[in-house]
């Protein structure tokens, strides 16, 4: 495992803290938020390790550097592939939601209260999403830490 995959294993640690200890005592609209920041930063760990993986494999040429660029450029490296790529599709456009959600507008309803939610325009995010939200990063990040071990 490279210093990289630790860093995407590190994130999850500390969104799993913040989901299902931090939040369960405190309540807050500003864990949830921190909460999808580190969700966003484990993607861009993975996101770099799995390219990096490609490179050393000879299948790309170069890494990009800004995290969204190299999130859109998987459903293209795995083009052979049409599982994976439609499955890659379907990380781009999480990946997308999730730094939406970082950026949006939002306010609190029910804060410091069972039912806490982050409220932006477009979702309503609650605890049961936001554990659905980690669930899918846990599984990227899996799948590139797995995808990486095999090729080397």
């Amino acid at each position: 495992m490279t210093e990289d995959s630790e860093g995407a294993i590190g994130e999850l640690k500390r969104a799993d803290h913040s989901l299902y200890v931090t939040l369960k005592y405190t309540k807050t609209v500003d864990v949830i938020k921190s909460t999808i920041k580190r969700l966003i930063s484990a993607l861009d760990y993975a996101s770099y390790d799995l390219l990096k993986a490609l490179k050393d494999k000879k299948k790309i040429k170069e890494i990009p550097s800004a995290p969204i660029s190299r999130f859109e450029i998987l459903p293209g490296v795995f083009k052979k592939n049409k599982e994976v790529s439609k499955v890659m599709e379907d990380y781009v456009n999480f990946y997308y939601l999730l730094r939406k959600l970082d950026k949006a507008t939002y306010k609190a309803k029910e804060e410091y209260r069972k039912n806490v939610t982050l409220i932006t325009p477009d979702f309503d995010v609650n605890i049961y999403l936001l554990t659905k939200l980690f669930k899918k990063t846990k599984d990227f990040v899996k799948f590139a830490y797995e995808f990486e071990r095999d090729n080397k």
